[in-house]
């Protein structure tokens, strides 16, 4: 089964252009060819990857708001959720933040056909932009509270991770999941930033 074929068959490629699907091809063909030396995931099979990485990212662009958005991916990794979120959300500008050197080098290769994708390497602390949303699934959740990048927050993460978090302002289960959901926050940092 090619990628494509198993994108549609558990994403449903719901709203994507085959040039969005292609972009997302290439995103997987580099992901499978880098993981050989730079564990980017453990998750090696197709079909693990398109249901636990693509068909969740993909779902967290679709249920951000409407309009240009900016969008920090804290601790983006492999991509995830970045680069879905970029390539179906072509209006909206999306900063991948990677500390880990090799990983933003992955980033910024997976990024370069994908125009509203930019690579920020380094930590989020140091980041001189401010977003409208930071989305996040490998970062500690308690860690984001911390940051003054955005005051929306919208974290993939489980059930038993939400337990500890402060109340969402939102949770939406994970199409196809038990266990997956995305919890949306509100935090003010108007203080902290000296703003307000």
């Amino acid at each position: 089964m090619t990628f494509e074929e198993a994108l549609k068959k558990d994403c449903g490629n719901k709203g994507l252009s085959s040039q969005q699907v292609r972009l997302l091809g290439s995103h997987y063909d580099l992901l499978v060819r880098w993981n050989r030396t730079l564990n980017l995931t453990n998750v090696r099979s197709l079909a693990d990857i398109i249901s636990l990485h693509y068909c969740e990212c993909l779902f967290l662009g679709r249920i951000l708001p409407p309009g240009i958005l900016r969008i920090a991916d804290v601790g983006s990794g492999a991509g995830f959720p970045g680069i879905p979120v970029a390539v179906t959300r072509p209006e909206s500008k999306v900063c991948l933040i990677e500390s880990h050197r090799r990983k933003a080098v992955f980033l910024r290769e997976s990024t370069r056909c994908v125009h509203n994708a930019t690579v920020f390497a380094g930590r989020a602390e140091d980041v001189p932009e401010r977003f409208d949303w930071m989305v996040s699934r490998a970062v500690n959740p308690k860690a984001m509270f911390s940051l003054s990048i955005a005051p929306q927050i919208a974290l993939l993460l489980s059930y038993t991770s939400l337990s500890e978090l402060p109340d969402p302002i939102e949770v939406i289960p994970v199409p196809g999941s038990q266990r997956r959901i995305i919890a949306l926050f509100h935090v003010e940092h108007a203080k902290i930033n000296g703003r307000g």
